[in-house]
C-alpha cells in the first residue's frame, strides 16, 4: 500500500512539474513589455448550442450523451439576463487608467435557418444573422441591444470568430445522408452534437473553417469573406482580429482575412492545420507576436479562465497563477474564457457561481497588480505593432 501511494505522489510530482514547465515555456518566446497588460478573449458569442432545457431533457431520453459535454450541457444562445449579469461584474472594478475590464467578444455572426433548409428537403443551405435568431428565442429580445449598449460602454467588444460555428458542409452531407442522431438534433434546431457524445462516424461539426478537399477549402473561404462582410455591416466597423472555431484553419484563409481588414489572429500555442494527405490536421505552433508571409501578427493565450470546463477547485488561484506568470516573463495575461462560463439559460447555477468567481478574479487582478491595463485583444495587437 505505501508503495502504491509513493508512486501515486511520484506521479502527481511529475505531472506538476511538466505543467509548470508548459506554463513557463508558453511565455518565454515572443514580444514582451514591462506593462501590466490584461486582455480577456471569450468565444462563441451569437452562435447557438443547445436551443432549451426542455431539448436538453428530450435527447437524454432518446438516448444522446448530451450530458457528457459541458458545451452541450451548459451552453446556449445569449440572453438578455446573462449578458446584463456579465456587464454587472465588468463594471464593478476598473483599472489603473479608470477603464473597465472589458471581453473580447469572439462572436459568430449567422446561425443555421432551419426551416428554410428543411423545406428545401435538406438540398440547400440556409443562414440567418445571429440577430435574427434571437426573435426566436423567449428571453432574447433585447440582446443585441444590449450587446451594442457594451460596445459603447466599452466593456463589450466583439470581434470576428467566424460567419457560423459550424462546418456547412459536413453537416448538410450528414443531413442529405439522413444521419439518425444528426437528424434527431436538427429536429430540434440543434447542429451542436460533439463528436465525442455521438455514435455516428463523422468529424466534427463545430470546426467551422476545416475541410476535406480542395473544393471543400474554396467553400470555406468564399463563407469566411461573406462572414466578414456581414460582419461589417451588423456592427459598422471591421473586425481586426480573428479566432477561428476550434483552433483550425488553414493558411489559405489568411489573404482573405488581410484583404477584409484582419490583422491580428488570436488562439492557442498551435495551430491545427487541415491536411488532405492525412486524417491528422498539421500542428503549427505560433509565439507571441510572430508575424505570418503577409505580415498578420498572432496573439496567443496564456492564461485561462474556463471553470465549467475544467471543473477546477479554484478556478481564480489557477487563473491568477498564470497571470502571475505572464508577467513575470513580462507578456500580457491573455485569458481564454469561453461563453459557457458565463450563460444560466441552461443551469442558473452554472452562471451565478462563475460570475461570482469571475469577480473575484478581477478583484483579485486590481488589488494584486494595481498598476494594471485592461485592453482588447485588437489594441494589443496595435500596440505590438507600434513598439516593434
Amino acid at each position: 500500500m505505501e508503495k502504491y501511494l509513493f508512486n501515486i505522489s511520484i506521479k502527481k510530482m511529475f505531472i506538476n512539474l511538466k505543467k509548470h514547465f508548459t506554463r513557463n515555456f508558453l511565455n518565454i518566446p515572443g514580444w514582451r513589455t514591462n506593462r501590466k497588460i490584461v486582455v480577456i478573449e471569450s468565444d462563441d458569442w451569437g452562435s447557438i448550442r443547445m436551443p432549451s432545457k426542455e431539448v436538453y431533457d428530450t435527447l437524454i431520453k432518446k438516448g444522446i450523451k448530451v450530458d457528457k459535454c459541458s458545451y452541450n450541457s451548459f451552453d446556449s444562445l445569449e440572453s438578455e439576463s446573462d449578458i446584463t449579469a456579465l456587464y454587472e461584474v465588468l463594471t464593478s472594478r476598473r483599472d489603473k487608467n479608470g477603464k473597465y475590464p472589458i471581453i473580447t467578444a469572439n462572436s459568430v455572426i449567422a446561425n443555421p435557418d432551419f426551416e428554410k433548409i428543411e423545406k428545401s428537403g435538406f438540398q440547400e443551405y440556409y443562414f440567418e444573422p445571429f440577430a435574427e435568431t434571437y426573435k426566436r428565442y423567449p428571453n432574447h429580445a433585447k440582446s443585441f441591444q444590449l450587446i451594442q449598449e457594451g460596445i459603447k460602454n466599452e466593456i463589450f467588444y466583439p470581434q470576428f470568430h467566424g460567419r457560423e460555428h459550424l462546418n456547412v458542409s459536413r453537416w448538410m452531407f450528414a443531413l442529405q445522408n439522413q444521419l439518425p442522431e444528426t437528424r434527431l438534433a436538427f429536429q430540434h434546431r440543434l447542429f451542436g452534437l460533439s463528436t465525442n457524445i455521438t455514435t455516428e462516424k463523422r468529424k466534427s461539426y463545430l470546426a467551422a473553417m476545416d475541410y476535406d478537399s480542395d473544393s471543400d477549402q474554396i467553400e470555406k473561404q468564399k463563407i469566411l469573406k461573406s462572414g466578414l462582410v456581414l460582419f461589417e455591416s451588423i456592427y459598422g466597423y471591421k473586425s481586426e482580429s480573428f479566432i477561428a472555431p476550434n483552433y483550425i484553419w488553414g493558411d489559405g484563409l489568411l489573404p482573405i482575412l488581410i484583404d477584409n481588414g484582419v490583422k491580428y489572429i488570436q488562439g492557442v500555442r498551435s495551430q491545427s492545420h487541415p491536411n488532405l494527405q492525412s486524417d491528422k490536421n498539421l500542428s503549427i505552433r505560433h509565439t507571441l507576436g510572430e508575424r505570418n508571409h503577409l505580415g498578420q501578427l498572432y496573439l496567443i493565450r496564456n492564461c485561462f479562465f474556463e471553470p465549467t470546463l475544467s471543473q477546477q477547485s479554484d478556478p481564480v488561484d489557477s487563473c491568477m497563477r498564470n497571470i502571475q506568470l505572464a508577467f513575470f516573463w513580462k507578456k500580457p495575461a491573455i485569458i481564454s474564457a469561453h461563453r459557457l462560463n458565463f450563460i444560466g439559460e441552461m443551469d442558473e447555477k452554472n452562471r451565478s457561481k462563475n460570475l461570482k468567481s469571475f469577480y473575484f478574479l478581477l478583484s483579485g487582478i486590481v488589488k494584486k497588480w494595481p498598476n494594471v491595463e485592461f485592453m482588447t485583444s485588437d489594441k494589443l495587437g496595435n500596440l505590438i505593432c507600434a513598439t516593434e
